[in-house]
């Protein structure tokens, strides 16, 4: 497949599965972070994704990381990025990393 035939979402998608979690040094992805990925027909990326607690230092971080990430994506014009902890981030959520 030729780089001009994958879609925003896919391109979105791909670019957060190389995005670390600071603190576990495992993608957020693979941690289950994200809860939802959207990239719509205008180009605006709509995210919505936890962190392992409410506190989190690093949720901050976090949320300007992926909106940055994502708006370096080709076909993507805006990034909206909700923080939510409902329903809160539990380990089952862990990709098996085997």
């Amino acid at each position: 497949m030729r780089n001009d035939e994958i879609s925003p979402a896919r391109r979105a998608d791909d670019a957060l599965r190389t995005l670390l979690d600071p603190e576990t040094g495992v993608g957020i992805v693979d941690l289950g972070l994200i809860y939802a990925l959207d990239v719509d027909a205008a180009g605006v990326a709509t995210v919505v994704m936890t962190t392992t607690s409410r506190g989190c230092p690093a949720a901050d971080h976090l949320r300007e990381a992926v909106a940055i990430r994502l708006a370096a994506v080709e076909g993507i014009g805006r990034v909206d990025v909700t923080l939510t902890w409902d329903p809160p981030w539990t380990p089952d959520r862990i990709v098996r990393l085997d």
